[in-house]
């Protein structure tokens, strides 16, 4: 009853189409000039360039986000955790209050 059984080799069930013949084609070669390459056209964009004054701002800034993000994850985790603690208590002394009721 517990012992693996091996299945057999199922039959096909379904339409099984005939593989393709593939017929070989003949190769002909043309030689043809290269056409020139492409040229890259110019941005009509001013490109950003950083100050050593914008840099430390980026930084300052990203440091902060990362810094008030992490203050938001880690108070959520402990409002989580107190958060259950408390319902633990909870629990504890509701068990305990209907076990001294049935006590009575």
């Amino acid at each position: 009853m517990l012992r693996p059984k091996m299945p057999t080799m199922p039959t096909p069930t379904g339409l099984i189409a005939p593989p393709a013949v593939v017929k070989p084609t003949a190769v002909i070669q043309h030689h043809q000039t290269p056409a020139p390459a492409p040229v890259a056209p110019v941005s009509s964009r001013p490109t950003v360039q950083l100050t050593p004054g914008a840099l430390l701002v980026l930084v300052g800034g990203g440091t902060a986000v990362v810094l008030v993000v992490g203050a938001v994850l880690v108070s959520m985790l402990l409002a989580v955790a107190v958060t259950g603690a408390s319902v633990a208590v909870c629990a504890v002394v509701m068990r305990s209050l209907i076990a001294s009721q049935h006590r009575r």
